[in-house]
């Protein structure tokens, strides 16, 4: 495996994506969301994908540009009502929905990454989500059987990064994205700053390079607010 793992840009960072791709993107709403990898997915026009995200982006930006060109046939996703669009092909049956409790989300891509492939969690227990799967007892309390998820393609926004491969989060911009890294196949990270190896302090490393197989700069991030509350002047 290559030690440099910088690419130009985004385009050459998704150049072999595949119609049919299983992709897990990082994000919690509109914050840590990998915009120029997406940009360049939509450039592409790839199809029939299923996203492994917590949301579904918003209506115009995010995985919103996506459902857009219809490139999503299947969301695997926690909170997605912040999309018009998203409800419409939903509505419609455009659009398979696989709608997962956020901490099961969070621990079934964490436990893919970890080659463990299911777990067991009280969460959904005696709802919707446990129909059609084992549920156990477990010192008195019943769990129910999750399995894991793994990606094609990882798909992941950091902060700082070198040519290794490492990444730095900033803040809650870290959310989902350390857990989709580890999930994909092939991760593909695009950063804020790219610096030189040996800057950065190993104990400051949420994802070492191990995960990451390319790695770029991304360019004109938008860092939107899903929804901006103010208080009254």
């Amino acid at each position: 495996m290559s030690m440099n793992k910088v690419v130009a840009d985004a385009r050459e960072a998704v150049r072999d994506v595949p119609n049919g791709a299983v992709l897990a993107l990082g994000g919690f709403g509109l914050c840590g969301i990998p915009e120029n990898t997406i940009a360049a997915l939509v450039e592409r026009g790839v199809k029939n994908l299923t996203c492994i995200s917590n949301n579904a982006g918003v209506d115009g930006f995010g995985i919103g540009l996506m459902l857009e060109k219809r490139q999503v046939k299947k969301m695997i996703s926690s909170y997605v009502g912040e999309n018009k669009l998203f409800e419409q092909l939903l509505l419609s049956g455009e659009l398979e929905v696989e709608l997962t409790p956020q901490g099961t989300l969070a621990e079934k891509l964490r436990a893919g990454g970890a080659g463990i492939p299911a777990f067991f969690t009280p969460t959904g227990v005696g709802t919707l989500i446990a129909e059609g799967k084992e549920v156990r007892e477990f010192d008195g309390r019943k769990y129910v059987l999750e399995k894991s998820l793994r990606a094609d393609y990882g798909i992941v926004k950091a902060w700082k990064g070198d040519a290794m491969g490492n990444l730095v989060y900033r803040h809650t911009a870290a959310n989902f994205n350390p857990m989709c890294a580890t999930a994909g196949k092939i991760t593909i990270a695009e950063v804020e700053e790219l610096v030189p190896v040996g800057s950065l302090d190993p104990d400051h490393i949420h994802t070492p390079g191990i995960y990451v197989q390319r790695i770029f700069v991304g360019k004109n991030y938008q860092k939107r607010i899903e929804r901006r509350t103010v208080r009254p002047s």
